[in-house]
């Protein structure tokens, strides 16, 4: 999912003069662009009334999670305000301090200050939970209990629009008194109905009942259970959050101090990831690994029940923003700094490609695992990927992967003329790195260079994510305006108001990418 990059927290300063909504495009924007399959047009865009902002607008930049409410009653919450003690699940987790990106550190759990200590049963500031009030709550009677949403953050506020609408102001805004939003995920099957995971600026984590949200006509949180409050473990602002795959309501979230917390109802974990900020992570569709991103320029990738590094890279320049998976697991996107979008194999383990066509800093990628090549059944020995990119250069950019086409680029042998790489000339590419460490950046010779499909001005303002569903694609700018380009054909066959929007399938993909966190 358009999530958690708490990432885009390092850009530039944004600028409150684009706050207000407006669904003519900007100057020199275009409404569609061309692919070789056909046209995407711009079919309608949301945004938050500005006037609904009360401070801080630029302290925070706008992500946005996709999310489908299934149609089930919703579950009453049972939540205690008082505090609860360590659980079980600290006990027997088998949680590694992860040291300077090669996880070669002693077991050790947290401690209450975020320090490295081992649990004991007296502390009662770890897993501390506040449950906020539900009382005096005022039914929405123009909410039906179904449907598919974008929850989105903007200053101090989320706001939750309904995707099947053309209404470009959202339905329903919550505000926080002391803190902003930064990063957020869904997670349709969690447990106990408490599905929508907030993390803050502050370091304060929220889960709540989106159902329960949209059901309340107030702009405060309803019976929400409230995780590191007040900084008790750590006070280091949130960067991404994200649901465990299969993990039975479990998530982690990282923070800007480079360290990254699972829960369990309880902290159970501590994961020092790196020096600086982590800036984006990212689960593979089993949850089998996770991928994280770091203000230090690495990508490290963790089996996460052996909580070992498998294999990692630096960026050729720069911090590391953004990271996203393919469904199969087979490789990962990452993009910052250095305005490139990294293409990891992990079977290889190591870079395979490098997109050139940003003129900025890359601040969202993620796979099109709805687009299938002209011509492809998809299982085929060389599968075509789409994927995308945004970044600070309020460009779209969409590219496809066909591993039989890259071509090590041309580099001049000694004597000046021109050769292509051989195995000899370039150890990097013809050597992965070995099972646990992480590799120098490579020379920018040594690496296949990627041409985008189609680059496209979509905004005004510099991108900050962007989603892919089975009838569209989603661009975000970091002031709060998301743009739903139609794919083609689509426009044309849907109406205004279908309660089909979403397909079973995508229904499923969505089940599961809720889970991975921000892409």
């Amino acid at each position: 999912m358009m999530n958690s990059s708490g990432a885009s927290n390092n850009m530039m300063s944004s600028s409150a003069a684009s706050a207000s909504g407006n669904n003519a495009p900007g100057p020199g924007l275009k409404t569609y662009f061309k692919t070789p399959e056909g046209k995407y047009k711009l079919q309608y865009e949301k945004t938050h009334p500005a006037g609904l902002l009360h401070y801080a607008h630029g302290k925070t930049v706008t992500q946005v999670t996709l999310a489908h409410l299934k149609e089930k009653p919703m579950q009453a919450s049972s939540q205690s305000s008082s505090a609860l003690g360590v659980s079980s699940g600290v006990r027997s987790a088998a949680a590694r301090f992860l040291g300077g990106g090669n996880g070669s550190r002693a077991l050790s759990f947290v401690g209450g200050n975020g320090g490295s200590k081992p649990v004991g049963g007296s502390s009662t500031r770890i897993g501390s939970l506040g449950a906020s009030s539900s009382n005096n709550v005022v039914g929405n009677p123009n909410f039906d209990g179904k449907g598919t949403y974008l929850v989105f953050n903007v200053g101090d506020a989320i706001f939750v629009s309904d995707l099947n609408s053309q209404d470009k102001d959202p339905i329903k805004s919550i505000h926080f008194s002391n803190s902003n939003p930064v990063c957020h995920a869904y997670d349709p099957d969690a447990k106990d109905g408490h599905d929508l995971l907030i993390g803050l600026n502050s370091g304060d984590v929220y889960s709540v009942s989106l159902r329960q949200q949209l059901q309340d006509v107030g702009k405060k949180l309803v019976g929400a259970q409230h995780y590191n409050k007040d900084g008790s473990i750590n006070n280091s602002r949130c960067t991404c959050i994200a649901w465990i795959p299969n993990g039975d309501g479990s998530f982690v979230v990282s923070h800007a101090d480079g360290n990254m917390f699972a829960y369990e109802k309880n902290p159970v974990a501590r994961w020092h990831i790196c020096q600086g900020s982590v800036n984006g992570i990212a689960f593979s569709a089993d949850g089998a690994y996770i991928a994280t991103v770091g203000r230090d320029g690495y990508l490290r990738v963790f089996d996460y029940k052996t909580e070992q590094l498998i294999c990692g890279g630096k960026s050729y320049y720069g911090a590391l923003l953004c990271c996203a998976w393919s469904m199969d697991g087979k490789y990962i996107l990452t993009g910052g700094e250095d305005d490139l979008v990294q293409v990891w194999s992990m079977e290889d383990r190591k870079i395979v490609a490098w997109g050139e066509g940003h003129n900025s800093w890359v601040s969202g990628v993620a796979f099109d695992s709805y687009w299938l090549a002209p011509n492809s059944d998809g299982v085929g020995e060389n599968i075509v990927y789409r994927f995308g990119s945004v970044g600070q250069d309020t460009q779209l950019l969409l590219w496809d992967l066909e591993m039989d086409e890259l071509v090590v680029p041309v580099r001049r042998a000694p004597g000046g003329s021109p050769t292509f790489s051989t195995g000899s000339q370039s150890s990097h590419w013809d050597s992965a790195c070995p099972v646990g460490t992480l590799q120098p950046s490579p020379s920018m010779r040594d690496v296949p260079k990627l041409s985008p499909l189609v680059a496209h001005r979509v905004h005004t303002e510099p991108l900050s994510g962007l989603l892919f569903t089975q009838e569209s694609v989603l661009t975000v700018c970091r002031e709060g305006h998301i743009k739903i380009w139609m794919r083609p054909g689509t426009a044309e066959t849907q109406s205004t108001n279908s309660d089909s929007f979403m397909s079973t399938s995508l229904k499923e993909k969505v089940a599961i990418a809720g889970k991975g966190g921000r892409q």
